[in-house]
């Protein structure tokens, strides 16, 4: 089991585009470390650029069960965008309301190469969004409304990891 450490906030590999998977055999290691990191207690999900890696793949883990997708996109959304609380591991300890879509699918690949799509509501759509932002060098801040995002950032300031 490899657990791999959270990068955080104000590293430069969260906020770059990721590069798409080309070689799904050199991927399979990748998986397994963003599973086994993932499946920690009070996880949702992990994408890759979390744990250093700029490549567009991420792992979940809902209401127990546990995935993954390969140069995922989210292929469709459903209603219209509602605020949820969203916090996450690479920002901790602060949590907001951010807009999402309640329903989404999400297609990928497996390890095989086969195409897969994951129909998602609440939670499990909340991750689908979230670790699909970070692919594309997002974070649920730069999601977040124009006086949400002032007060995150004033908060941000305020923990004891930011810039120490």
């Amino acid at each position: 089991m490899t657990v791999r450490e959270i990068r955080l906030f104000g590293d430069p590999v969260l906020k770059t585009e990721s590069a798409r998977i080309e070689d799904l055999a050199q991927a399979r290691q990748l998986i397994d470390d963003l599973i086994d990191t993932t499946k920690m207690p009070g996880r949702a999900g992990v994408a890759a650029p979390q744990i250093g890696v700029n490549l567009r793949a991420f792992s979940f883990h809902v209401d127990g069960e546990v995935g993954y997708l390969i140069n995922p996109r989210i292929v469709e959304t459903f209603g219209e965008k509602v605020l949820v609380d969203e916090g996450c591991l690479s920002v901790p300890g602060l949590w907001h309301k951010t807009p999402r879509f309640e329903e989404v699918i999400a297609e990928g690949l497996n390890l095989n190469g086969e195409t897969i799509q994951i129909r998602g509501t609440g939670l499990l759509a909340q991750a689908l969004q979230h670790e699909c932002d970070h692919l594309d060098g997002l974070l649920y801040l730069d999601r977040l409304e124009p006086e949400e995002r002032r007060l995150a950032m004033r908060k941000l300031r305020e923990t004891d990891w930011f810039l120490s």
